[in-house]
């Protein structure tokens, strides 16, 4: 997803019909809503702000953004929700998880809703079509579900003679964890790899999934796309470097 599109959207949602928005405070607030940790968006919170800055909005001048960090705790979603909507606040922010944009959609069918997502939009329910999405929802599709098959080619070339690959998924993060394991096998039998899957939705359940598959001795490691594992990209490249294991991780090198 291409951060300004996505700050474009939300300007755009700042235009909906004004019922959509009545009694708001004289000021409008943002809640922002991401599954990682502050510190692992750091570029993507300077990126949001310029945008912002580019729509003519100056935040703490005429607007106010609540950041909402979850830190991979989706459980904390429904109540999240329900606080923003009774506050009425003039958007709601869900840029690059699916979980907190259903959360979000189960919340409020008129709190207008700019979303960033890794599956099919449609299928999860979230807008009606790409042409008409109808509702009080939009967004983009990241497609990070459809690259599977082409990140996991991209693990084997540099590994050729790896047989056996681990797959690491949240279980918290129910619809990446089920698109992967739908779509993995069929592209890992394709070149010729077997699959065992992991299970993490704690830093010490990633450093016990790397114990485990060192020991089963995988060749390799496909991380499933989900924002709480790319809030912990250094502890993967540690524990990656560590063991000597080749892994293909769901975001940008560290640094």
């Amino acid at each position: 997803m291409r951060r300004r599109d996505f700050i474009t959207l939300l300007g755009g949602a700042a235009a909906w019909p004004l019922t959509a928005r009545a009694q708001q405070p004289a000021t409008p607030v943002v809640g922002l809503v991401n599954a990682r940790s502050p510190e692992a968006s750091e570029r993507q919170v300077a990126a949001f702000r310029k945008g912002l800055n580019e729509a003519g909005y100056v935040e703490g001048q005429n607007v106010t953004v609540e950041y909402h960090w979850l830190n991979g705790q989706y459980d904390r979603l429904p109540s999240l929700m329900a606080d923003l909507v009774r506050r009425r606040v003039a958007v709601i922010a869900t840029p690059g998880a699916t979980l907190p944009a259903l959360a979000a959609k189960a919340a409020t069918a008129t709190v207008p809703i700019v979303f960033g997502v890794g599956e099919h939009p449609v299928g999860l329910g979230l807008v009606a079509s790409f042409a008409r999405p109808g509702g009080n929802a939009t967004g983009i599709n990241i497609f990070l579900n459809e690259l599977v098959a082409k990140r996991l080619g991209l693990l084997h070339e540099p590994v050729l003679k790896a047989v056996r690959v681990a797959v690491l998924v949240n279980p918290a993060n129910a619809p990446s964890a089920e698109a992967t394991l739908r779509d993995l096998p069929e592209a890992a039998r394709a070149i010729g790899l077997q699959t065992q899957v992991l299970n993490a939705s704690t830093s010490r359940e990633i450093e016990a999934a790397f114990a485990t598959l060192v020991r089963e001795r995988a060749d390799a490691l496909f991380v499933a796309p989900d924002a709480f594992f790319i809030s912990r990209r250094v502890q993967f490249v540690t524990l990656a470097a560590r063991y000597g294991i080749p892994t293909a991780h769901n975001a940008k090198p560290v640094g």
